[in-house]
């Protein structure tokens, strides 16, 4: 659906573009006053409203692509990585830690406290 509302706005926009470039300026009938000649394609009064209607109508048309675009791709939730697969990963069961030697146990008894002998006296 997108992307056949995105095939018909980029024709209209062409299209628009060529009528706008087909139809004459406002002053351009100022040259024909002095002795020029009128550069119409459809005569002198017919091409305007032609022209105009049909400028109208393309650029309806082109709003209305535009905000129908605008709101498909405001509902669309999709993000860059959605349609990604989430790799898988082989989980194994940690080994259990080797045990390890004890320090050995100290020299003296837990209560006494652990103060150096006084020198002997002399």
């Amino acid at each position: 659906m997108t992307t056949l509302l995105t095939i018909i706005h980029v024709l209209a926009c062409i299209t628009l573009i060529l009528i706008v470039l087909l139809q004459a300026g406002k002053g351009a009938n100022m040259g024909a006053a002095f002795g020029g000649s009128s550069q119409t394609v459809f005569g002198s009064s017919g091409a305007g409203t032609f022209l105009g209607k049909m400028t109208a109508a393309i650029a309806i048309l082109f709003m209305l692509t535009s905000i129908s675009l605008t709101y498909t791709a405001s509902r669309k939730t999709s993000g860059l990585m959605d349609g990604a697969s989430a790799p898988v990963t082989k989980q194994s069961v940690p080994a259990a830690p080797k045990s390890a030697a004890l320090p050995a146990a100290p020299a003296t008894a837990p209560g006494k406290a652990n103060t150096p002998a006084a020198p002997a006296a002399k």
